[in-house]
């Protein structure tokens, strides 16, 4: 799948990263915060938010496999949070308004956004429904012509940062699966939190870097004229860009545990035990040459879904078997990985030890394991039926 093209745009986001953000990773993970405004204004200037965007609000126009090859560099950001903060503005928040915004929302919310002029976050998962996206509660009453919206979002990255946030809530009663909405939310006015927003930003075990908050939401107005697409179609939506947001984890995932190997094996040769290196053990370099494959693996299967997908055909099944190997490999291979550099992978100061941390998220973010288990299980018609 991947061209010269491809290889020439992977190297350009190489060497912005290694430019811009590199040199500061270790200040921005100990302030468990980065300047996201300034990052993606240069990421936006270099047309690098948009790469399958539209070119009339400011994107690339191109294929979705340049956005893989897009997630596959950011992927290698030696901050987790950090690339998955990106991948929030490109691969998350952004694709339903995309597909099925007005001219005018996307002039005013996704142009700046992929311009690097706005930071965006996507509030779907609440206290009480994260992997049970149906039973979330915030609401979006009718009033006139706005939208009275009540209620908060948890897990929220970016949000301490973001001026916009896309909404999912709920805009009328009835069936759960037909009830709900998306919704470009303003968050801010002047650099301030519109009246009725408050957050609380929440510490993470990693992905230190990546701000992260719930957001509460009292009596806040919006025009319905920012709902994205019909009403009611918002849970549809929703799962519809959840694919783009799985297959980009996934795809930055394969980049970040290439770079645990390489790192380890680094390490391992370095190392000496008994009179010679670590690597030199067969089991440690037998091990790591399996976990290599894997990784391979994991990226074909990722290439095959992109494929799918740009045919216009449904990558939900394949999304979800490489978001949920993505995640059992992250355990795998940084446990694996962690385990050969002895006493000091079990120190703070080192990239195995911040992989461990960060790249366990992606088992639990964006769906579950267990949701990717059931939508597999859906796919191949294996779930049992229920009761009446």
């Amino acid at each position: 799948m991947m061209t010269s093209d491809h290889i020439a745009l992977q190297d350009s986001v190489r060497r912005l990263i290694a430019r811009e953000i590199e040199p500061h990773v270790e200040e921005w993970e100990a302030a468990e915060i980065f300047p996201a405004h300034e990052v993606f204004k240069k990421l936006g200037a270099a047309g690098l938010l948009g790469v399958n965007k539209p070119v009339e609000y400011g994107g690339m126009g191109l294929d979705y496999s340049y956005e893989i090859a897009f997630c596959e560099a950011i992927g290698g950001i030696s901050s987790g949070g950090v690339g998955m903060a990106i991948a929030v503005q490109t691969d998350m928040a952004t694709p339903a308004l995309t597909h099925f915004g007005s001219d005018e929302l996307r002039q005013q919310f996704l142009k700046p956004t992929v311009a690097g002029d706005m930071v965006v976050c996507l509030g779907v998962s609440e206290s009480g429904a994260g992997s049970d996206v149906a039973s979330l509660k915030t609401t979006a009453r009718k009033d006139g012509d706005d939208y009275v919206i009540n209620g908060s979002k948890m897990w929220i990255t970016n949000a301490t940062q973001a001026d916009w946030m896309c909404l999912l809530a709920n805009t009328s009663e009835g069936d759960v699966h037909r009830n709900k909405s998306l919704i470009c939310v303003p968050l801010r006015e002047n650099g301030r939190l519109r009246p009725g927003i408050s957050m609380q930003k929440i510490r993470k075990v990693g992905m230190w870097a990546s701000d992260t908050a719930q957001v509460f939401f009292d009596d806040v107005r919006v025009p319905q004229r920012y709902r994205i697409g019909e009403e009611g179609k918002g849970f549809t939506y929703q799962m519809r860009q959840f694919q783009e947001e799985r297959l980009s984890g996934a795809t930055r995932r394969v980049t970040a545990l290439d770079k645990v190997i390489d790192d380890t094996i680094e390490y391992t040769r370095q190392r000496q035990a008994f009179g010679r290196s670590i690597l030199d053990n067969q089991s440690v370099h037998f091990r790591l040459a399996e976990l290599r494959t894997e990784v391979e693996l994991l990226r074909s299967l990722i290439y095959r879904a992109a494929q799918v997908h740009m045919g216009g055909g449904d990558m939900t099944q394949l999304a979800s078997m490489a978001k949920l190997k993505a995640g059992r490999l992250c355990r795998e291979v940084t446990d694996s990985c962690l385990q050969y550099w002895g006493g000091m992978g079990f120190t703070w100061d080192n990239s195995v030890s911040r992989a461990w941390r960060d790249l366990r998220l992606i088992s639990i973010g964006g769906g579950a394991d267990e949701i990717m288990l059931t939508i597999i299980c859906k796919h191949m018609g294996t779930l049992p039926r229920r009761a009446d």
